[in-house]
């Protein structure tokens, strides 16, 4: 298995996360990724990222389809690509519908279709193509208008990978179809065919071995002697993502736990948190579910949780070390790729 990190949202203090970038690329880690929701954007992080760093890749983990067109997603990635010596890596995901309308003011729904018609179009601009393209929802150029059919201006860098942060089985199925990669949440490797089976499907589909799709998930990895220490400050992330992280109508995240078996507990801590109880809500998180979903516990305890993600099938174990400071959550990162190296040795 590889290791891949991650920055946080809204960092401020982006010299820090430069230092622990650096760090966790001489420690071994093989990518990082730069996350997007409504306050900093995904990609300008990579920019400085790539300037202080050498070898590890740069994901945009993940670049919200709505809030770019997709010839502008084409753009930034052509640039970043450039500014790293091709390091980069394009993530890509459909976020919910509170962020597309609340936030970008967009028509939120036919999620597969725009992943899929957003992925060809960015396909033709990084692969220097001249860009006419008539699909559903994107027709280029704009029918009875001025435009022309236009080719990039900038060097074409083909080889960009196109990672997919999807959650409904369809939308897995078209990461299976299109993408080199999935950036998985809300995953437990014991329940691993919720998501791995329909990105199988999607790739029987389209004739690709499913092996060459780099299926990337983990989660948070904290050690200690007593693991009932560690879980409880892991319960109200858990009801943040079970209750916050979409609508009551629409939350993917939701939906995948109930799919892996949790439909009471994602229902009830939903309900909880959306009428204010948020404490309520984490409560009501068992201690099984904090388990399945991160790394935790003595050394033994977290390298028996990788040879899980393992044996899933996961190939990029995500890992977001543990710690009151810098130092601390790179002494934990350094352990945990240690850890994950031995356990891919075997």
């Amino acid at each position: 298995m590889r290791v891949a990190i991650s920055l946080g949202i809204a960092n401020e203090d982006f010299e820090q996360a430069a230092t622990y970038v650096v760090e966790a690329e001489r420690l071994g880690a093989d990518i990082v990724w730069s996350a997007e929701s409504w306050g900093h954007d995904a990609a300008t992080p990579l920019a400085f990222m790539a300037a202080r760093t050498s070898r590890i890749r740069l994901g945009s983990g993940i670049m919200q389809v709505s809030a770019r067109t997709p010839a502008m997603t084409g753009m930034t990635a052509l640039t970043l690509a450039a500014m790293s010596g091709d390091r980069f890596v394009l993530g890509l995901g459909a976020s919910g519908p509170q962020v597309v309308e609340g936030w970008h003011g967009q028509p939120f729904g036919k999620t597969p279709q725009r992943l899929r018609e957003v992925i060809e179009i960015v396909r033709l601009v990084v692969s220097g193509e001249r860009l006419q393209y008539d699909g559903q929802l994107y027709h280029l150029p704009l029918p009875g208008g001025e435009g022309k059919a236009i080719r990039s201006g900038a060097k074409p860098h083909p080889g960009i990978p196109i990672y997919l942060a999807t959650l409904s089985p369809k939308s897995l199925e078209l990461t299976g179809e299109f993408a080199n990669g999935w950036v998985g949440t809300s995953f437990m490797p014991e329940h691993a065919d919720v998501f791995f089976d329909h990105i199988r499907r999607g790739a029987e589909r389209a004739a690709r071995p499913f092996k060459e799709i780099d299926l990337q998930a983990g989660g948070v990895v904290a050690f200690g002697d007593d693991l009932e220490k560690l879980i409880p400050a892991r319960k109200p992330g858990l009801a943040f993502t079970l209750g916050a992280m979409g609508s009551r109508a629409h939350n993917f995240y939701n939906a995948a736990f109930q799919r892996a078996g949790y439909q009471e507990v994602a229902r009830e801590a939903q309900g909880l948190w959306l009428d204010g109880r948020r404490e309520d809500a984490a409560k009501l998180i068992p201690d099984e579910l904090v388990v399945q979903t991160n790394l935790l516990g003595t050394e033994q305890m977290v390298k028996d949780r990788m040879r899980k993600y393992r044996d899933a099938g996961v190939t990029t174990l995500r890992l977001d070390p543990e710690g009151k400071d810098l130092k601390q959550r790179l002494e934990t990162l350094g352990r945990a790729i240690d850890l994950v190296k031995q356990v891919s040795a075997e």
